[in-house]
């Protein structure tokens, strides 16, 4: 049984809890009374103002741990949005900056693990190139950076019969390879990066080197969104027996760009578990019971049924 619980900012800003959640959490230490771990998916309207999408993501952060979560999820571009090249890169930072220092002091604080899904990180060469990479960043309850995964597939799209252009190897440099699960308070995490969940040979192997749960931070466009998001994550989370969460960006960053929203929680099954909708910013919590992921993998074993590799490139050989 999975309990799935829907918060929505409001205008407000701030947070009702229905009775039967608000009953549901101790206040002395603010932890959730399930059996299983919880995790937090949270949704965001970021823009080109860093200290406005740092105070949000933290207000959501906040929310997600008094809701009982020990893991929370911020999308692709949570530190920011730009709305040109020029101011895309110029508040780009390390990983030694002012932004990522204050993550891992809030995760230390909170005693919370954070996925940080997309940060403009300037590049080894970024004096003499201006060039960043996209990178998914696990910081542990202790405030420590305990992972990080560089975007793999960057975004060079042409729609415009639906008004879509963004190239984004123009600024941004391809991450050079995969990185191991990381083992959390959830379970074990494979990293991917918004386009990243087009390609499941990136699934794949992260299933194959032991992911439990895959997550992909994302900031789709509306209409490849609307006509893709959901059935790509469940999706990848059919093919690998996997959890997969995707927390999103939503509504207008700015006059150029808008994001589809819909951040989801997918089961092992394909079940979807929680959305938190295509309006406005919120955190949907759901328990992670891994039993899922075992029950699902025994009783319909695909991964054991898989032929070689070498059967699956025969015909190149043919």
């Amino acid at each position: 049984m999975f309990t799935v619980r829907c918060f929505w900012r409001t205008q407000a800003k701030h947070l009702v809890f229905p009775p039967a959640v608000r009953d549901g959490i101790k206040s002395n230490n603010r932890m959730s009374t399930s059996a299983h771990p919880v995790a937090a998916v949270c949704q965001v309207t970021a823009t080109p103002d860093k200290e406005a999408n740092f105070s949000a993501c933290k207000q959501l952060v906040e929310d997600a741990r008094q809701g009982g979560a020990c893991m929370a999820f911020l999308p692709e571009g949570f530190d920011y949005i730009g709305s040109s090249r020029e101011e895309t890169l110029s508040l780009s930072e390390s990983l030694a900056g002012d932004a990522i220092s204050r993550y891992t002091k809030l995760a230390r604080s909170l005693e919370l693990w954070l996925s940080l899904g997309g940060f403009h990180e300037r590049g080894p060469n970024w004096e003499t190139d201006q060039r960043i990479y996209n990178s998914h960043i696990i910081i542990n309850d202790k405030g420590d950076i305990v992972s990080v995964y560089r975007k793999s597939h960057l975004f060079d799209v042409e729609l415009p019969e639906r008004d879509v252009s963004l190239k984004e190897s123009a600024f941004t440099i391809p991450g050079p390879s995969l990185m191991p699960p990381v083992q959390t308070p959830i379970g074990k995490v494979g990293m991917g990066i918004c386009y990243d969940l087009r390609f499941p040979e990136l699934s794949l192997a992260l299933r194959r080197h032991g992911a439990e749960i895959l997550t992909f931070p994302s900031a789709f466009t509306v209409p490849t969104g609307a006509a893709h998001w959901e059935v790509l994550l469940r999706a990848r989370a059919i093919e690998t027996q996997c959890f997969v969460l995707a927390a999103a960006q939503v509504g207008w960053h700015h006059e150029k760009r808008s994001s589809y929203g819909h951040a989801l929680l997918v089961d092992p099954w394909g079940e979807v578990l929680g959305d938190c909708g295509g309006e406005r910013p919120g955190v949907t919590l759901v328990e992670i019971n891994l039993e899922k992921v075992s029950s699902t993998r025994r009783n319909l074993p695909v991964h054991q049924h898989r032929r070689d590799a070498g059967f699956y490139h025969s015909l190149e050989q043919s």
